[in-house]
């Protein structure tokens, strides 16, 4: 994040164009950040919560076409992220039965809540369905999303949960899906649905197994993006770079995470749009 950047968020509220409602679901309300018109994409945020940058992902996204509900889910909104706000939505986050980070065999509970907006979202703002971006801490549950039929365009940046642990074995190819979930999430991708993953390839918090296992589940349904972040890449990605679509986007033509966030950009154009 460049200094002049910093400077211009400080400036302002970096999220002073999204209307914030509140929705609630089985006894659980929180905020959701909305903005623009058209067919409804539910952005959810990665650690430690709505930074500037995803942010600016979503007006991306406004700017398709498409509406944005972005809930939140933790950390501060408009936070920039670093240190202090990381340690304050982390740990809470993964003690949270809500999130499930670690559970295997199962989907996580705010994966129903997730699916209770997006129902709300497509009432409100029509079209022929909904598309979901999530993020790192959020990056499965767009797939869990995709049990709902009004789920068109699920993304998944860099899929982080359950959190890889070394001492549990195959815990690395884990999608977070109970087994109900993960036979209707099937049945949907030979259907015709699609879902959209990225990755860098040497980032730990979402190992190849990961992708492997995805590409098992959806098939041809599955479409896998991955970046080189080896010692030795072209572009010079950091061997730690993890956050596809904001902290580490570089946005230069023919740079491979602008390309990402291109293919994203499409993708959720020709699902929700092309009518």
């Amino acid at each position: 994040m460049t200094g002049a950047y910093t400077r211009r968020m400080a400036a302002r509220d970096p999220l002073e164009d999204f209307t914030v409602r509140t929705f609630t679901h089985d006894g659980k309300q929180r905020r959701v950040f909305t903005a623009g018109a058209g067919p409804a994409v539910i952005v959810m945020a990665e650690m430690p919560g709505i930074t500037p940058r995803v942010a600016d992902f979503a007006r991306r996204v406004v700017g398709l076409g498409c509406s944005v509900w972005m809930p939140d889910l933790f950390g501060v909104p408009g936070e920039p992220p670093g240190g202090v706000a990381y340690l304050r939505s982390l740990p809470a986050a993964c003690v949270s039965r809500d999130f499930a980070a670690f559970a295997a065999g199962t989907t996580a509970p705010v994966v129903g809540w997730l699916r209770a907006l997006a129902a709300e979202a497509h009432g409100v703002c029509g079209g022929p369905g909904v598309g979901a971006v999530g993020m790192c801490f959020t990056g499965g549950f767009a797939l869990g999303m995709m049990v709902d039929d009004r789920m068109l365009a699920p993304v998944l940046s860099q899929p982080s949960l359950p959190i890889v642990v070394p001492w549990r074995k195959g815990n690395a190819a884990e999608v977070g899906l109970s087994p109900a979930d993960r036979a209707r999430v099937a049945e949907r991708a030979t259907q015709g649905v699609c879902a959209l993953g990225l990755r860098f390839t040497g980032d730990p918090l979402v190992p190849a197994e990961r992708f492997d296992a995805l590409s098992a589940l959806l098939g041809e349904s599955f479409i896998a993006v991955e970046i080189d972040s080896s010692p030795s890449n072209p572009d010079g990605i950091s061997r730690r770079a993890h956050s596809v679509l904001t902290e580490e986007l570089v946005e230069q033509a023919g740079h491979p995470t602008d390309d990402a966030l291109n293919e994203v950009l499409a993708f959720l154009s020709q699902r929700l749009l092309a009518n």
